[in-house]
């Protein structure tokens, strides 16, 4: 049955209702959906009811999670659906316009040069000042086209379903002011009978020299990808920090929305027509409004970077326009018996066309501290290749070939598994509740939910709190000062002035106390160790230490690090110091009720960190009879 769908075919650019297309991954028919339009202002004013909704959600609305954004006013254009029906795919791409509507007059807002600068600004000014791991920055393709939005999209669409793979959704939307049509790879979250699911999706593999886009003069090859090269890949440093980084990120959210936190499977290949990339699938179990999962995980790393407010803040640092709908998502909110179930991707690898005729295609590199600026122009211009492809604007490759079996590709990529935490991969035990209870104090860095997760597996009563709410005088039996992102030098920055009040105020009372990352080092400042800068910054890396006396693998995000020799005494507090031999970067200190660690012991990439966090948790809550050192804290800071 195709009546709705001839119908869109049939109808005048006036008279055509506004309608969306969608095929999801595997399915063997495609939706075509037609209603009505309604903008909302929030999250929670989706208008959900009996009919299904399709929300075009743009990045401006992360500013309802006090995050930062530049503000285009751009609504969540809601199509409230009164038709559908459903196409069995190849029936479709025969009725759909089979050629396609070309876009003229591309070119590119920020030259090849003028990006590979800002990723260099990137690494050396954010990365380089501890302001977080990862970032992402876009660019955007555009050009023009004189055709109605409409046809447009639907031409476009026929050509993405023909010669586009592996995109979870393929679509096209139209709607007064804005269409658009994509094949995006990647899930953002779903809310499926309870089950949420996220798929993280990060690493590249550019299919010959970079997918072939040519603006400005520029051109990239159409070579084969060969089996070497993505051995390579697979086996590549900065590919597999960068994937583990996104799944951190995305655990943070999974532990905000779902009282068991989330377990991940993977890693996985994802294999488009112009690229290949590796990813994780993260599940766990809510109860919360769909809306509302949507809002705790806007949005997702993979466009925007980590820790998420610090990330939107770089972003509008380093992009001088809006975002629009790039890096926001399409959710989709289907009835069912006393809720509403919720899909939504990520809006990339799409293209946007307005009621002007201009078309923009915007595409963006996560920038990590391995990144080399003239590899990450290219990753940009191969994420375009795809969508620009359809758009007829670039010419059409051969797929590639490749000789290796699945079940190599398997063993390679379940070997990554070997260094990663056995908590988020394996479900979780009970264990005995230790009638403790606890407050983890957000310093700018979601990893605190995760850091809660772990402290109620070990029997804690955890709730986490921002800096700005927490009182000196906590009442709960431990306080756990959590990470962030920043020089903790800066006497300036109101976070870090608050955190050593609260932290000085915490040694005072004598009271069991835990400090991670940054506040180890604004603790380790109060103790009287020096604070330097890393030669180079260690985002997402897996070391092997000495904490005191037990050998474990932690996984670390730090710029900046507290020096003393291993096994002395701090100059004020008395603290234990277990460092580097070689170096004293400083892993941990410690004193009865009192403990710090500089590396990220909640961290996917931490697979001892849950045993060193309990070992720790043991200590600081039986006073000094864990430790070998005894004796209180020295001296109180100030």
């Amino acid at each position: 049955m195709t009546r709705l769908l001839s119908s869109l075919l049939a109808a005048s650019a006036a008279a055509a209702p506004p309608f969306a297309v969608v095929r999801r991954e595997h399915e063997p028919t495609l939706d075509v959906l037609v209603g009505e339009v309604v903008d909302a202002h929030r999250l929670a004013d989706i208008p959900l009811g009996d009919a299904e909704v399709l929300a075009l959600v743009p990045f401006r609305q992360v500013r309802e999670r006090g995050y930062a954004a530049h503000d285009d006013d751009a609504p969540i254009r809601c199509l409230v659906v009164r038709e559908r029906e459903s196409v069995a795919v190849d029936e479709a791409i025969e009725l759909l316009p089979r050629h396609p509507v070309v876009v003229a007059d591309l070119a590119v807002d920020v030259s090849d040069d003028d990006y590979a600068e800002v990723v260099r600004r990137v690494i050396e000014d954010e990365i380089g000042r501890g302001e977080g791991a990862n970032f992402v920055i876009r660019r955007e393709f555009a050009g023009s086209t004189d055709a109605a939005p409409g046809a447009a999209v639907l031409g476009w669409l026929r050509q993405l379903l023909e010669h586009e793979r592996g995109a979870y959704w393929t679509f096209a939307i139209s709607t007064p002011g804005l269409a658009a049509a994509g094949a995006t790879p990647e899930r953002h979250v779903s809310s499926i009978d309870g089950v949420v699911s996220m798929n993280p999706i990060s690493g590249t593999f550019r299919h010959g020299d970079g997918g072939g886009v040519r603006v400005s003069g520029h051109a990239a090859g159409d070579d084969e990808p060969d089996d070497a090269a993505l051995l390579a890949f697979l086996d590549d440093v900065k590919e597999r920090e960068e994937l583990v980084m996104v799944v951190d990120e995305e655990l943070k959210m999974m532990s905000a929305v779902c009282p068991d936190g989330g377990r991940i499977r993977g890693p996985f290949l994802k294999r488009m027509s112009r690229l290949t990339h590796t990813e994780y699938l993260l599940e766990g179990r809510s109860t919360l409004d769909p809306r509302e999962v949507l809002r705790l995980t806007m949005f997702a790393p993979t466009v925007t970077g980590s820790p998420m407010g610090n990330a939107c803040a770089v972003i509008a640092r380093h992009e001088p326009t809006p975002r629009g709908y790039y890096g926001g998502v399409l959710a989709r909110f289907t009835p069912r018996p006393g809720g509403h179930d919720l899909d939504a991707p990520i809006l990339i690898r799409t293209a946007y066309l307005d009621g002007t005729g201009r078309v923009r295609v915007p595409v963006g590199a996560t920038l990590v501290r391995h990144s080399d600026p003239a590899g990450e122009v290219a990753e940009t211009r191969a994420k375009a290749a795809g969508v620009l492809t359809a758009l007829g604007a670039l010419p059409r490759l051969a797929a590639p070939r490749r000789t290796i079996d699945d079940e190599q590709l398997g063993t390679l990529l379940d070997a990554r598994n070997d260094r990663l935490a056995a908590f988020w991969r394996t479900p979780q035990a009970s264990t005995p509740t230790r009638a403790a209870t606890a407050v983890v104090i957000d310093v700018g860095d979601d990893f605190t939910t995760m850091l809660a997760h772990q402290l109620r597996h070990l029997g804690v009563d955890a709730r986490v709190l921002p800096w700005h709410e927490a009182a000196a005088e906590a009442s709960e039996d431990l306080v756990v000062f959590g990470p962030g992102p920043g020089d903790p030098r800066d006497a300036d920055d109101p976070r870090l002035q608050r955190l050593r009040t609260l932290i000085t105020a915490r040694l005072a009372s004598g009271r069991p106390m835990l400090a991670v990352c940054l506040s180890h080092q604004v603790l380790a400042d109060l103790a009287g160790l020096p604070i330097e800068p890393l030669p180079s910054p260690r985002q997402g890396v897996q070391l092997e230490v000495d904490v005191f006396g037990e050998p474990a693998a932690i996984g670390y995000y730090n710029t900046f690090s507290a020096h003393a020799p291993t096994g002395s005494t701090t100059p004020r507090l008395g603290l234990e110091v277990a460092s580097d031999a070689a170096t004293g970067v400083v892993h941990a200190l410690r004193a009865p009720r009192v403990a710090s660690v500089q590396g990220h012991l909640e961290s996917v990439t931490s697979p001892d960190g849950l045993a060193t966090l309990e070992r720790l948790l043991d200590g600081v809550l039986a006073g000094q009879t864990a430790f070998a050192h005894g004796g209180e804290v020295a001296q109180t800071a100030g």
